[in-house]
């Protein structure tokens, strides 16, 4: 499918192939083969891939699909709300927020679209109508833009931190204050590339969180995002020696994971505020606890034998209904 795309403007300057990476969400070396094979040309001039993109310049697309296994589908994932414009899923743990290199499990976009979601052709190909993720490891509410006014203003709400995401998250200790900002760039660990870490060379990334309860070996705490740097919440707790229960890569007490039945990190996106992107309206989808993380505040009880507070309790008797 051929498509035609003006040069962003934060790209001018840059080689064709770095931008081409940016645009399609691959590797440098990806895109350097879609230029070679003519699957990527600036219209009107001859670009190489080592080439400088001038203001003005209009890409072409004409992509090759790539010819991949069928995709299993993630029954279980629910839909917190739908409009014409987008829909916002109640994301499992297990499942990608789309399809890449290694992965062979369900994901968010491919189980939209074979339950015939209709879906923009906006954004990079395989991630198309998606303008923000969650990790596999973590579950909770993703929004999925359907519509191409949508995607547009969807995507700016996101970078510009309109949208108020906000996390529940169980940390290992009993944390010093009732609410505290963490503020400390995040970039890629020097020990694996999968791994991020505190560093003067990362991006800037700003957390704000509030205790919700405390059971003296773990405290569960609201978290919001000002910035969405990957794996913030867990780097960010890590980094002031409370790491996410049952997230042994940053951290996280294996012992306490199995007393707890957690075999990922206790992380879930609870809630998502927006304005609509066509009515204006100021719109909020409420998540629940899915039940291993619903089952390790229960094994805490057990411990702690405290009442739980009234919105964790809500949460958790809606999670068992659920």
């Amino acid at each position: 499918m051929s498509r035609v795309l003006p040069a962003p403007d934060a790209l001018i300057g840059r080689r064709f192939d770095v931008a081409a990476a940016k645009m399609l969400g691959v590797s440098r070396s990806k895109a350097s083969t879609i230029i070679e094979t003519g699957q990527a040309r600036v219209l009107g001039r001859d670009v190489s891939k080592s080439g400088v993109l001038q203001e003005g310049d209009v890409i072409e697309l004409d992509l090759v699909e790539e010819r991949r296994e069928s995709e299993p589908l993630a029954d279980e994932m629910g839909i917190a709300y739908e409009d014409d414009d987008v829909v916002i899923v109640d994301k499992p743990v297990g499942v990608a927020a789309h399809a890449s290199a290694g992965w062979r499990g369900p994901t968010v976009l491919g189980t939209l679209l074979q339950r015939g979601v209709h879906i923009t052709s906006y954004g990079a190909p395989g991630r198309q109508g998606i303008v923000s993720r969650l990790d596999v490891g973590t579950s909770g509410l993703m929004l999925v833009c359907k519509s191409e006014l949508a995607y547009r203003e969807m995507r700016r709400q996101f970078a510009e931190h309109e949208v108020v995401k906000t996390y529940h998250a169980l940390v290992q200790g009993n944390l010093e204050q009732d609410k505290a900002t963490i503020e400390a760039p995040i970039g890629r660990a020097k020990v694996a590339d999968f791994r991020f870490t505190v560093t003067p060379a990362g991006k800037p990334a700003i957390t704000h969180w509030d205790v919700l309860r405390r059971y003296g070996k773990a405290t569960l705490v609201s978290v919001n995002l000002e910035t969405g740097r990957t794996h913030q919440i867990r780097v960010h707790f890590s980094s002031i020696g409370h790491p996410l229960a049952g997230d042994p890569m940053y951290g996280g007490n294996p012992v306490l994971a199995r007393e707890l039945g957690l075999d990922r990190q206790w992380l879930h996106s609870m809630k998502l505020e927006f304005r609509h992107p066509r009515t204006r309206i100021w719109t909020a989808v409420t998540s629940t606890y899915p039940a291993d993380l619903a089952h390790a505040l229960e094994m805490l009880d057990g411990v702690s034998g405290d009442a739980p507070d009234e919105e964790v309790g809500a949460a958790r008797h809606a999670a068992r209904l659920s």
